[in-house]
């Protein structure tokens, strides 16, 4: 349901969470090394997400992105639609051009609650309360460090 760039996304933003704040930022060599993702792609993504104020960032000695307590505000749709749109979530199931609660494609009910709920959970749960859950739950974001 979402491309790789957003998860890339979401995930970069929450590394961002539980390990900067104003007065620590961090580079993208770190958290690329971090995350396990491409340096160069996940650079793109995350100038664009401070060009539209969803994470923070300061260029020169000393500088990175890093997360205020407004960033921590937003939710995970206002990621989505920053990086995939809003079209990701209307899209068919089986990839049929036509399909709606009128004109259904075979999954269409089947698919639609969970989607419905998913949309739900994005547009309502912000980047402070998935921070929560993961320094409460012990949650992961990579596999690095289980291998190491």
């Amino acid at each position: 349901m979402l491309s790789k760039a957003c998860k890339y996304a979401v995930r970069a933003i929450l590394y961002l969470a539980i390990n900067s704040d104003e007065s620590k930022k961090i580079g993208i060599k770190k958290i690329a090394e971090a995350l396990e993702t491409p340096q160069p792609f996940l650079a793109k993504l995350l100038q664009q997400l401070s060009t539209h104020h969803l994470v923070s960032s300061s260029k020169g000695p000393g500088g990175g992105f890093y997360l205020t307590e407004k960033d921590l505000e937003i939710t995970l749709w206002d990621i989505v639609l920053n990086i995939d749109g809003a079209e990701k979530f209307n899209e068919c199931f089986l990839g049929l051009s036509v399909c709606s609660d009128s004109h259904p494609c075979p999954a269409h009910h089947i698919v639609k609650p969970f989607r419905d709920t998913i949309l739900c959970d994005f547009k309502h749960k912000n980047i402070l309360q998935l921070k929560e859950e993961i320094e409460n739950k012990g949650t992961f974001l990579s596999l690095k460090l289980l291998v190491e």
